[in-house]
């Protein structure tokens, strides 16, 4: 007879628990974090189909542009490039950084190189600044200078990026869906924005948005687990279901209709055509570092206030608001950056619309396990994953920016003026300006003043001043004639 002790019968989890995954579970923290692997999965959807816009939008902006030589880069090839970068650094982040995180070539970044960058040099020459800036990142990482500079933001300030970063994609989603566009320039109005297309809700598309934040909001008033990813789910099935039996003369970026041929066969011509010193060639050294600055600059802040935001978002950040082993997140968005410059999809970085999956459950890097899958998906069926119109995607951040914005504003010390103006400006800023950069740069410089004329100078840390003094340089560059 066996004297072993009998086996032990693991205890009951919910449906979808993590008991038959305990490797995975203890790898990625699943459990420890307070969430579940159909969590994780849901918000890798999300976050998928929140920000799959980009593997439209990057290809138009970069491909519209061209040289200094009149070469334009295919769209073919940079619908691959923009794809392969994103599902490499997305699973990249996951696996090393464990947080729920995706990235993707930046949008503002992308825009510099198109039109400041390739027109003063060849296409493998602008994109080889790109991969110095991330290089430049990956040092300020590995001499913890990065860490330094984020740790060293006071915790009213951090909260003010998270809220900004609410507010902001708020804004997207508004404008990307149609429910408030631009007025034209020949309007000749100093108002810049309108209710929908002509200062009225017309059309099906802008009907699709709102029901489809209506549709979010009720789910999530409902405690409804997987709120956020039915509502895209629904919403593109009604989308696809009035594009076939109605007239619509533009859903704008994306059409709601199933391809006739759903599978396409990805072209990697761009990856690897990257020059790393060509551009100083071209427009000279002092020119050329400028231009790598004013890369760096933006996917430096744009990602820091990004991770902070979503790092916040997700209850990962401590009482202090850091996020502990925030050095393995900084050094993959950094890599990133370079990844996006040598496979010519612009850099790569943090994408603010992580927040959708957060919103959907999502605290781990498995999360991206499942976006950065879906993106190497999107490879071969792109015109699948293209299919999912704006304005089902979009209600999402509407939504998640409401939860942002309602659970750190009350955790800013509005009584402290030398707080709350700098965080009052960092909020408003980052969707007035269309920038999480622009906002994070006034509400550096704004503390580091005030806070000197309040004679609390010494209370400013000194990394602080450093980054507020660059932010000024570069605000005064065109004023410089140094752009």
């Amino acid at each position: 007879m066996s004297t072993s002790a009998p086996a032990k019968v693991p205890a009951p989890q919910e449906p979808g628990g993590t008991s038959a995954y305990g490797a995975l579970d203890r790898f990625f923290r699943i459990s420890e974090r307070g969430s579940t692997l159909p969590r994780e999965i849901r918000g890798g959807f999300a976050t998928f189909f929140a920000m799959a816009y980009i593997i439209v939008l990057n290809p138009i902006i970069l491909g519209s542009a061209k040289d200094m030589y009149g070469n334009q880069l295919d769209n073919g090839q940079l619908v691959t490039a923009t794809c392969v970068t994103a599902a490499f650094t997305t699973l990249l982040m996951g696996v090393i950084g464990n947080v729920p995180i995706a990235l993707a070539a930046g949008l503002g970044v992308n825009s510099v190189v198109a039109l400041q960058l390739a027109p003063r040099m060849a296409w493998p020459d602008a994109m080889g600044m790109v991969v110095l800036a991330g290089l430049v990142v990956m040092l300020l990482v590995a001499t913890g200078l990065r860490e330094r500079v984020m740790n060293a933001v006071p915790f009213g300030l951090r909260k003010a990026i998270s809220i900004g970063i609410g507010l902001f994609i708020m804004l997207i989603g508004l404008v990307d869906s149609g429910f408030v566009t631009r007025i034209p320039d020949v309007a000749q109005t100093t108002v810049p924005l309108q209710l929908g297309g002509d200062g009225h809700l017309n059309g099906w598309p802008v009907l699709v948005f709102v029901l489809g934040a209506l549709l979010t909001l009720a789910l999530i008033v409902r405690k409804v687990p997987g709120a956020i990813l039915i509502s895209i789910v629904a919403t593109t099935v009604l989308a696809l279901f009035i594009n076939a039996v109605a007239t619509v003369p533009s859903w704008g970026l994306t059409t709601p209709e199933w391809p006739g041929n759903p599978v396409a066969t990805p072209d990697f011509g761009l990856i690897g055509e990257f020059s790393l010193f060509g551009g100083f060639d071209k427009v000279g050294v002092l020119t050329g570092v400028l231009f790598v600055f004013t890369v760096l600059l933006s996917c430096f802040f744009d990602a820091m206030g990004t991770i902070m935001g979503v790092s916040d978002e997700a209850k990962l950040t401590d009482a202090q608001g850091q996020m502990p082993g925030i050095n393995k997140v900084l050094f993959v968005d950094g890599l990133a950056v370079a990844a996006g410059g040598a496979s010519s999809s612009s850099a790569t970085t943090a994408f603010v619309e992580s927040t959708a999956g957060v919103g959907e459950g999502a605290r781990t890097g498995f999360a991206n396990l499942v976006t950065g899958g879906l993106f190497t998906l999107a490879l071969f069926l792109t015109p699948v994953a293209t299919m999912v119109p704006s304005q089902a995607a979009t209600p999402a951040l509407l939504a998640v920016g409401f939860l942002i914005l309602a659970g750190s504003v009350k955790e800013i010390d509005w009584a402290d003026h030398t707080i709350a103006i700098p965080a009052f400006i960092t909020m408003v800023m980052m969707p007035f300006t269309y920038s999480i950069t622009n906002g994070i740069g006034m509400g550096f410089i704004t503390f580091a003043v005030l806070r000197l004329a309040a004679g609390r100078g010494r209370e400013v840390p000194v990394p602080m001043y450093v980054v507020s003094a660059v932010f000024a340089f570069y605000y005064l560059m065109p004023a410089l004639g140094l752009t």
